[in-house]
């Protein structure tokens, strides 16, 4: 399970990167270059992505 969250978590931040610079127009050449809406729905798939991949490896505390 660690691994499959670790995963999604790294394509939701690589994904969320390439969207967020297109949507600020660092990476032209796309329909989502210059797009706001795109930089805004980049960023959240970022910090999402970033979140689970925080969550996914935090160590347990025992409950003993």
């Amino acid at each position: 399970m660690k691994v499959a969250l670790n995963i999604v978590g790294a394509i939701l931040v690589f994904v969320g990167t390439i969207w967020f610079l297109q949507g600020v127009n660092v990476l032209p050449g796309s329909f989502m270059t210059g797009q706001t809406r795109w930089a805004v729905r980049g960023g959240i798939a970022a910090v999402a992505g970033v979140v689970l991949l925080v969550s996914a490896n935090r160590k347990q505390k025992s409950a003993a």
